[in-house]
C-alpha cells in the first residue's frame, strides 16, 4: 500500500487546564488561613500587587515616576523657604539644659507613668496577670521529667538511659514505641541497667510514667512509696480482673475473689480513681480558634448573609511600575506578565468570595428550619441539590464547602455539616442523620445510669418517635458520638 501525505482541517472541543484555571480551582478549596498565606506570598513575589490601605489609615499610596519627578522640581523651588523656616526654628529652639529653680515635685505629681511588665519594679495590681501567666509556653512532659532527673541522684549513665526512655514515651505517657531490650541495644547498656532506671523513673512525677501497659501503670500507683494502697482486693482487681472491671462484671470478680459484692464495689471505686493516662496533664491539645468565612445574622424575620473580609488583604494593581516599562523589551514583557498574573489573582479571589456567598445562601434556603428551630430540624441535603440551585458543578460545591465555616445563630459550623444523608420517618418526611444522632445523644443523656438503654431499646424508642432505623445504624451513630455500649455505661455506685 502506497503512503502519501495530505492536509485536513478538523474542528474539535477539549477542556484545557490552563495555569490560571488551576489556580482558580486551588483557591476555591483553600481555607482562610491558607488563603492569607498565599496572598502574602504573592505580595512578596509580584511587584505589581499592592495592598489597599484601609479608610482613615496613614499608609501612603504608591507614587508614580511622574509624581516623583514633580516632587524633585518642587524641592528646588522650596529650598529657600525651607532654609528660612530652619533659621526661625533655631531662634525658637528651647534650651534643654538643667534648670536650678525647676519644681521637680510638682512635675512628678502631674506625670503619670507605669513600669514595663518585665521591669524590676512591679506595681501590685489585682487586675495584672501574674508572672507565671506571662510565660511564653507551658512546660512539656520531657522537660518536666529531665528537670527531675537532673535534680535527683542519677549518675551520668543513668541520666543517659533515662533520656532514651523519655524520648520513647507516647502522648499518653506509656513506653510503647520501644521495648527495654530495644533501648538497651540502641543505647549500649545492659537490659538489667535499663530496667532499674525505668523503675526509678516510674516513681517520678507524674507517677507511673513510662509504664508499658495499663496494668503496670495502676500497679505502680498502688505501690508508690509516698501513698501505698495495701488493700489486697484492689491489687487482685488490677492484677487479674481489669477486663471484668471494664465490662462492669462485678459479680464475676466477687465469685473469683470470694469477696462480698459490696466489697468489690468499694475496691472498684478505688481502682477507677487511679490515673489510666499518666501524661494527661501534659497531653492537652492547644485550642484551635476558628475564624468564620461567612456570617448569617437574623434581622427581624429575615436572615442576612455577609462575607467576613477581616484579615484578608485587599489587593489592587500598583501604578508605581507602569512608568518603568520604558523602551526595554525585557522589562515590558516582565511587567506585562506580572500584570496579568496580578489581575487573574484578584479576579480569582473575587470569584471565590462570590461562590462562597452563593453556596451559603443556597444552604440557608434549604435548611431554613435548622436556623429557626435547631439541629433536630436539620433536613437531608446532598451536593447535587445545591449545585442545581446555583447552577454549578458538584465538584465546585464540594471544594467551596471544604474547610469553610459559617457563624449562625445556632453556633459555628463547617459548611459540610449541612450535607447529610436522609433517614425515613413514618410520616413520610426524611430526617438528616445529624438530627438522628442528636436524638440518640439526648436519649442516652436522660437514661437511668443503673439501667442504660441497649441499642435495640434505642431503636424502639426512635421508632416510637416515627424514625425507622436499624440497630447496626444506631450502633454506628453511637460510636461516632463517642458513647460507650450499654454494658460499659452501667453505673452501680
Amino acid at each position: 500500500m502506497a503512503l502519501n501525505m495530505r492536509q485536513e482541517l478538523r474542528m474539535s472541543q477539549q477542556l484545557v487546564m490552563t495555569p490560571q484555571l488551576q489556580q482558580a480551582i486551588k483557591l476555591l478549596q483553600l481555607s482562610r488561613m491558607e488563603l492569607q498565606d498565599l496572598v502574602r506570598g504573592e505580595l512578596l513575589e509580584n511587584p505589581l500587587l499592592d495592598e489597599q490601605a484601609e479608610l482613615g489609615s496613614s499608609v501612603d499610596e504608591p507614587v508614580s515616576s511622574v509624581e516623583m519627578q514633580d516632587g524633585l522640581d518642587m524641592q528646588r523651588d522650596d529650598g529657600a523657604e525651607r532654609n528660612a523656616t530652619r533659621e526661625r526654628a533655631e531662634e525658637l529652639k528651647v534650651d534643654d539644659g538643667p534648670k536650678e529653680n525647676f519644681d521637680w515635685e510638682a512635675y512628678l505629681e502631674n506625670y503619670s507613668y507605669a513600669p514595663a511588665t518585665g521591669s524590676a519594679v512591679r506595681v501590685e495590681n489585682d487586675e495584672m496577670p501574674s508572672l507565671e501567666a506571662t510565660a511564653s509556653r507551658p512546660e512539656t512532659l520531657a522537660e518536666h521529667l529531665m528537670w527531675q532527673i537532673r535534680l535527683s541522684n542519677f549518675d551520668p549513665v543513668e541520666e543517659d538511659i533515662a533520656e532514651w526512655i523519655v524520648r520513647s514515651l507516647s502522648p499518653a505517657g506509656y513506653m510503647r514505641d520501644q521495648t527495654v531490650p530495644q533501648i538497651a541495644k540502641r543505647s549500649g547498656y545492659s537490659v538489667l541497667r535499663v530496667e532499674q532506671v525505668l523503675r526509678r523513673l516510674q516513681n517520678l512525677d507524674p507517677v507511673s510514667i513510662a509504664a508499658r501497659n495499663l496494668s503496670e501503670a495502676l500497679w505502680v500507683q498502688v505501690n508508690h512509696p509516698d501513698d501505698p494502697i495495701e488493700d489486697p482486693l484492689v491489687r487482685a482487681i488490677i492484677a487479674k480482673h481489669l477486663g471484668n472491671l471494664e465490662k462492669r462484671a462485678y459479680p464475676a470478680i466477687a465469685r473469683d475473689t470470694g469477696e462480698p459484692i459490696e466489697e468489690v464495689y468499694e475496691a472498684a471505686k478505688i481502682v477507677l480513681g487511679l490515673e489510666p493516662r499518666p501524661a494527661r496533664a501534659y497531653a492537652a491539645e492547644e485550642p484551635q480558634y476558628i475564624v468564620p468565612d461567612v456570617y448569617i445574622a437574623k434581622i427581624g424575620d429575615e436572615y442576612v448573609v455577609t462575607l467576613n473580609d477581616d484579615g484578608l488583604p485587599k489587593l489592587k494593581i500598583s501604578g508605581f511600575y507602569r512608568g518603568a516599562m520604558g523602551q526595554s523589551r525585557e522589562a515590558k514583557e516582565y511587567i506585562t506578565e506580572r500584570l496579568r498574573s496580578a489581575q487573574w489573582l484578584i479576579r480569582s479571589i473575587q470569584q471565590r468570595q462570590r461562590t462562597i456567598l452563593k453556596v451559603t445562601k443556597s444552604i440557608l434556603a434549604f435548611q431554613r428550619e435548622f436556623f429557626d428551630r435547631g439541629v433536630e430540624h436539620l433536613r437531608p441535603l446532598i451536593l447535587k441539590d445545591v449545585a442545581e440551585d446555583i447552577q454549578m458543578h458538584e465538584s465546585t460545591v464540594s471544594r467551596v464547602t471544604t474547610n469553610k465555616y459559617v457563624h449562625t445563630p445556632q453556633g459555628i459550623f463547617e459548611l459540610k455539616y449541612f450535607f447529610n444523608a436522609g433517614i425515613s420517618r413514618s410520616n413520610g418526611e426524611d430526617l438528616a442523620s445529624e438530627a438522628v444522632k442528636t436524638k440518640i445523644k439526648v436519649l442516652i443523656d436522660e437514661e437511668d445510669s443503673a439501667h442504660p438503654y441497649s441499642d435495640q431499646r434505642l431503636v424502639e424508642l426512635l421508632k416510637a418517635d416515627g424514625i425507622d432505623i436499624a440497630r447496626r445504624t444506631v450502633a454506628k451513630y453511637r460510636e461516632q458520638l463517642g458513647l460507650l455500649s450499654s454494658s460499659k455505661r452501667r453505673k452501680l455506685f
